[in-house]
């Protein structure tokens, strides 16, 4: 069964978008307009269209993420344009850890990262809630530890 992304990552992108293209539609209208002449103000409009696009484009990368655990594997789903399914068998797991960064911990997020033998198929899942991500490391450790063993 398909696990989605918690709605708070795309929360977070989503504000990221606003503040950075906010700030640059502001530059791009208030500094011209100033310095130039009004009608210059009208160069506020691009950042403005990005920022429409973008918000978007991060609805339709988000909704595209999912993930099932598996008897034998972990199945990661994602992308919009190029599809890109990724299978990471729990005996070929090396190192699972949680990471969560300065923006990520102010939003309540985690991501959960797989290391195994072969760099291709490493695979990260973003944007968890901190809870799901231990709970989910904790599981993959523990199950990767039984296939490795041979059990």
């Amino acid at each position: 069964m398909w696990t989605g992304l918690p709605p708070g990552l795309l929360r977070m992108r989503r504000l990221l978008l606003v503040v950075w293209l906010g700030l640059l539609t502001l530059a791009a209208g208030v500094l011209p307009a100033l310095f130039l002449a009004p009608l210059w103000a009208a160069l506020a409009l691009l950042p403005l269209a990005l920022l429409a696009w973008g918000w978007v484009m991060l609805g339709r990368n988000w909704r595209s993420w999912r993930y099932a655990e598996r008897a034998d594997d972990l199945l990661i789903s994602r992308g919009v344009l190029w599809r890109e399914e990724t299978v990471v068998p729990y005996g070929r797991m090396q190192l699972v850890e949680v990471t969560s960064g300065p923006v990520e911990r102010h939003f309540g997020l985690a991501s959960v990262q797989l290391h195994t033998a072969a760099a291709a198929t490493d695979a990260t899942i973003p944007g968890l809630d901190p809870a799901e991500a231990e709970r989910l490391r904790d599981r993959l450790t523990e199950l990767g530890e039984a296939r490795s063993a041979g059990l």
